[in-house]
């Protein structure tokens, strides 16, 4: 099969049906289409799509390179060969709230089935990094509030993250 018998909405669904309160699921990393292809014949029921490893595949390192065309181009090609529903790290969502707005709707119509924001700085750094640099709790709450504003699927998940603790 080239492509998923599932739309974007069931593979959301899907994904709001795992995530039951004191249920682990895992969710392998895929980087590549057939990645996500073998993710899924080895009985895995999602993946997730990091953006440290897409920067590295374009031979970048992860501190913010990336623009939203190639992540949601490449995170599209890999939701679109399973039938897994697909999270991918979508960074600080490229920008101040109204890219994250555009973000959220440009991951949606790749297919994604969520994504998940964090709380850096622009430009960010890989989380494993040192140096980060986290906005005020204000800027971060209003990036969540685009992203849910701006969402036209109410299955398509948003999860926010912190780097605080690596941070203070």
């Amino acid at each position: 099969m080239l492509y998923s018998s599932l739309t974007a909405a069931e593979k959301r669904v899907r994904l709001r049906e795992l995530l039951q309160p004191g249920a682990a699921v895992q969710f392998p990393g895929a980087y590549t289409p057939l990645s996500g292809k073998l993710v899924e014949e080895q009985g895995f029921q999602g993946l997730y799509i990091s953006g440290a490893v897409l920067a590295n595949e374009l031979a970048l390192p992860d501190i913010g390179l990336t623009t939203l065309t190639e992540v949601a181009q490449r995170a599209g090609q890999i939701a679109r060969v399973t039938d897994l529903p697909a999270i991918v790290d979508a960074d600080t969502g490229f920008g101040e709230p109204m890219n994250v707005a555009r973000t959220i709707q440009e991951l949606e119509n790749a297919g994604l089935a969520g994504c998940h924001l964090e709380d850096q700085v622009n430009p960010k750094r890989c989380g494993h990094l040192d140096n980060k640099a986290v906005v005020d709790l204000a800027t971060a709450t209003q990036r969540v509030a685009a992203a849910a504003s701006a969402r036209r699927d109410e299955n398509f998940l948003i999860m926010a993250r912190t780097d605080i603790r690596g941070v203070d």
